[in-house]
């Protein structure tokens, strides 16, 4: 689905919340086979026991990608991600964790070397099903102004 929304359009304090994904198995093998982590903090299960966190955790990097996913459902055709920043994992999620994001705009500013466009911040929490936030991050979109970058 695709969708025009221009920088002008972007409310600061507007949010929306993604739907639920489980965490599996599966999800960290695959992960640790397209990436070569294969920490035992991800795939030794007997080792894991023996650690604080007594059982398997996701790679931060394979919550970050599912943050990523549950955040692209319709596509801004007037926007592109610009880069993350401050990215977080303030408590680790494991197998079978449900997790979930909210988006929420914090900034928006022209571009300071590109007229015509501008870039939104959306700062982006992952929270567990006990509602204790897994991973944050701000997301910078650039986005088109709708004078457009010719104007």
């Amino acid at each position: 689905m695709f969708f025009e929304k221009f920088f002008e359009e972007f409310e600061i304090g507007e949010s929306r919340e993604s739907q639920g994904r489980t965490i599996t198995e599966t999800d960290i093998v695959i992960h640790a086979g397209q990436t070569g982590d294969f920490y035992p903090h991800h795939m030794d299960a007997e080792w894991c026991k023996t650690q604080p966190q007594g059982q398997r955790i996701a790679h931060g990097t394979l919550t970050f990608a599912i943050a990523a996913g549950l955040g692209a459902g319709a596509i801004n055709s007037k926007a592109m991600t610009y880069g993350y920043e401050k990215l977080r994992f303030p408590k680790p999620v494991f197998i079978g964790d449900t997790v979930r994001v909210t988006f929420t705009i914090t900034d928006k500013q022209p571009h300071p070397r590109k007229p015509g466009f501008g870039l939104v911040t959306e700062h982006t929490v992952m929270t567990n099903q006990r509602g204790e936030t897994v991973m944050v991050c701000d997301h910078v979109h650039f986005v088109e102004c709708k004078t457009g970058p010719d104007a």
